[in-house]
């Protein structure tokens, strides 16, 4: 097939987690003899911050304006059998007219942020990336997020045929590496700063720093603001690029995950970092919430918490401890949740849609939804 996507980046993983997830899949599908095209607006932040310059075996388009782009996507689109639009593509509006417009096959709808799109329509925010007539006219509607959230698109925003697709990981890119004194630590945490998720932060991660003054403690991200409570034994590392993500996990005894709050409340929403680090081998500490057990076995493959004495007794386990639930998980991780398998249930998903009574393709009588 010919995959067309319109997505908010590829080549910069600053600040956001679609890069990485879209590397991984894509390198995935064009594996399995897939064409891929990729459409990303050239925006000044991802720019200076672009850590892939061209997409091996596919096609990338880097452009400045809509109009600059519309009549080469229009060409790339004659000749595909799938187009996707993605949550937070820059023009993603103006994609989704142009993508239900045309004759391709199957017109798809990725939201990776679905928890935040739901709950900006619950909240009454503007949702930038998807048009007055919500998401009604794809013929396939797929999202991070499982659970609760596939009714939700249904009722909220008029998807008709809706899946998960889960995030995954790349092992080429994931995988267990040598030890880096210079991110050693007790327990790390990899993520861009998030208002939403600084609460739990410091429960699960900077007030056990602070009951453990003898151990080593290390964030790596973008964004942390200057106020940000920082305690003498918490290391900082700046955004790092995927490519070192294997030494940052690797080197440390144990990392933690934080959800955000839409997705936690949502539930069924793993982060694509939980994989990442489970690939390399590294024991996992998570916050909880609902369908986490449906991805790794709690206790087994990932330990949870939900309070500052949690994290201190898991931080102070044994190194024999730590490393059983690492390799367990990187086990569970490899089986199931690698870039190759959601390729594949991408594959399922897309031939479903085309076998299945398509929906109908006439907006005219249709209401518009409230977006």
């Amino acid at each position: 097939m010919k995959l067309v996507i319109f997505g908010l980046t590829i080549t910069s993983s600053w600040g956001n987690g679609h890069a990485t997830l879209w590397r991984g899949l894509c390198r995935a599908l064009i594996r399995r003899g897939h064409d891929v095209v990729f459409f990303e607006r050239d925006v000044p932040y991802y720019a200076t911050n672009r850590d892939l310059h061209e997409l091996p075996g596919g096609a990338l388009h880097l452009y400045s304006s809509w109009d600059e782009v519309r009549s080469l996507a229009q060409r790339e689109l004659e000749g595909a059998e799938v187009a996707i639009v993605t949550s937070y593509c820059v023009d993603g509006v103006d994609a989704s007219e142009l993508v239900l417009s045309s004759a391709v096959p199957v017109r798809a709808f990725y939201d990776l942020d679905t928890p935040v799109t739901l709950d900006a329509l619950r909240t009454g925010e503007p949702v930038s990336y998807i048009g007055a007539r919500g998401l009604a006219d794809f013929d396939l509607v797929l999202s991070y997020t499982g659970g609760g959230a596939l009714e939700e698109l249904r009722t909220r925003l008029g998807a008709r045929r809706v899946a998960p697709l889960y995030g995954h990981v790349d092992p080429e890119i994931h995988a267990p590496v040598a030890r880096t004194d210079h991110y050693a630590c007790d327990l790390s945490y990899l993520g861009t700063y998030a208002a939403d998720r600084q609460a739990t932060l410091e429960t699960l991660f900077i007030d056990p720093a602070r009951r453990l003054p003898d151990h080593r403690f290390m964030i790596g991200g973008a964004q942390y603001p200057s106020d940000f409570p920082w305690v003498p034994n918490i290391f900082f590392r700046r955004h790092l690029p995927p490519d070192l993500h294997p030494a940052f996990y690797c080197s440390s005894r144990m990392t933690l995950n934080v959800t955000r709050r839409a997705m936690a409340e949502m539930g069924y929403c793993p982060s694509g970092r939980l994989f990442e680090a489970a690939a390399c081998g590294v024991p996992i500490l998570s916050d909880r919430w609902e369908g986490l057990d449906a991805f790794f076995t709690p206790g087994e493959e990932i330990l949870l918490a939900g309070a500052t004495e949690e994290t201190v007794a898991a931080v102070l386990l044994s190194d024999a401890e730590l490393e059983r639930i690492g390799r367990a998980g990187r086990e569970r991780v490899l089986a199931e949740h690698t870039s190759d398998r959601r390729a594949e249930e991408l594959e399922e998903l897309l031939s479903t849609a085309v076998a299945g009574d398509p929906p109908e393709r006439s907006r005219r009588d249709a209401p518009a939804l409230e977006v």
